[in-house]
């Protein structure tokens, strides 16, 4: 059991049926009436977020979420399939399970598969992956304005903004949180 007063970022508990995670919290002690927890917090099975808030002295179940090691074998159709890093079984899940920062992975990238009471409901990509830029236009000399994007492609087909010095066949680093160029690889 954990009380609301105890919350803190990336906790997980049980309430009304559902699991749901602390993105973000803040104790508030007003002037006058009793102190209260603000924050917000997703729903881990169906991804939506509320706010809500607590009284620091209520109770909630734990939920201890796993999150296992895998490795993306292939997709065939709507299944993606991973490989357990152990036992080496093959696990097929749907495409519906799958988030948007998915489309920087590409095949033998070890994710983590992220289950609740054996029910799977999320991947999480690795924080940061090295990518191949496919596609971009070439950048012209002595365009050198600061920040200055031009889009690109990389080799999983995802599309994202990177600066103009970047060439295609270059190897850059995404951050799969965000979508984001963030270096050179």
């Amino acid at each position: 059991m954990i009380s609301a007063g105890d919350f803190r970022n990336g906790v997980t508990f049980e309430m009304d049926g559902n699991v749901y995670q602390i993105v973000e919290f803040q104790h508030v002690k007003p002037g006058k009436g009793a102190a209260f927890v603000r924050t917000k917090i997703r729903n881990v099975i169906a991804g939506t977020v509320v706010e809500r808030t607590f009284n620091p002295s209520d109770k909630y179940p734990t939920a201890f979420v796993e999150r296992k090691e895998m490795e993306y074998s292939y997709n065939d159709g709507d299944l993606y399939y991973f490989m357990d890093l152990e036992s080496y079984e093959m696990i097929p899940l749907n495409s519906d399970i799958l988030n948007d920062n998915f489309k920087f992975v590409k095949e033998n990238m070890v994710c983590k598969v992220m289950s609740y009471k054996g029910k799977v409901f999320g991947v999480e990509p690795p924080n940061f992956v090295e990518l191949q830029v496919t596609k971009t236009d070439p950048g012209f000399k002595g365009d050198t304005a600061t920040n200055a994007t031009k889009p690109a492609t990389l080799e999983t087909g995802a599309e994202i903004r990177v600066p103009l010095f970047i060439d295609e066949g270059e190897m850059i680093r995404v951050d799969t949180r965000v979508g984001e160029y963030m270096e050179r690889a």
